[in-house]
């Protein structure tokens, strides 16, 4: 199986695949009400995300306020960087980074 990079109007999907058109199939079942604008096979077997290019050039440990918001917030970013707001007094910039930090990270 190849890895396969699938983009619609709203999505982006990564996924194992047989063959680009099973790779599309694979997309219309999930998300059948979006236009596919591009597959692309990857070239290797995993899928890298520059961590530079987020702007996450520092620490990266999990923060455990932050995905304890995201989990009270059922995972609505706005709704979780007010809670981080509320139970940490961060700023909003600092509350933003925190929680869109712990998202990149995988919560």
């Amino acid at each position: 199986m190849a890895l396969f990079e699938i983009e619609t109007n709203a999505h982006i999907m990564v996924g194992w695949a047989e063959t680009r058109e099973d790779a599309e199939v694979l997309c219309r079942k999930h998300y059948p009400e979006e236009d596919i604008v591009r597959v692309t096979r990857r070239p290797r077997d995993v899928w890298v995300i520059s961590k530079r290019l987020l702007g996450l050039q520092e620490s990266t440990d999990p923060c455990d306020t932050a995905r304890d918001c995201l989990h009270r917030a059922a995972g609505d970013k706005v709704h979780a960087i007010r809670l981080y707001m509320l139970d940490t007094g961060s700023d909003l910039h600092a509350a933003q980074r925190a929680i869109e930090t712990n998202m990149s990270l995988g919560w």
